[in-house]
């Protein structure tokens, strides 16, 4: 099944709506070249399926997409660019 990301730009995360379950990645900006990741939630009912990973890879790639830098305070996405080293050089000082 694939597992499809939505952006909703109006609450300022990365959704996704599964089994009548919603897991999410929260940003906010910090500056104009900031973005903070600050909380990811995935219900116990999704978990094990890959989508915090999911949310985790879509955002990071928005954020360079957009040219950002990013402040990972939720431990997830902490951990993601951890173990993806492609994603360390959008790392804010």
């Amino acid at each position: 099944m694939e597992i499809q990301v939505v952006h909703n730009e109006e609450a300022n995360r990365f959704e996704v709506s599964l089994a009548g379950h919603l897991a999410v990645l929260e940003y906010h900006q910090q500056d104009e070249r900031t973005v903070v990741f600050p909380h990811t939630v995935v219900p116990p009912a999704l978990e094990g399926r890959g989508i915090g990973s999911r949310l985790a890879r879509t955002a990071l790639d928005w954020a360079a997409a957009q040219g950002y830098k990013v402040v990972p305070l939720c431990w997830f996405v902490a951990g993601y660019i951890q173990r993806h080293p492609e994603y360390q050089p959008l790392l804010a000082e």
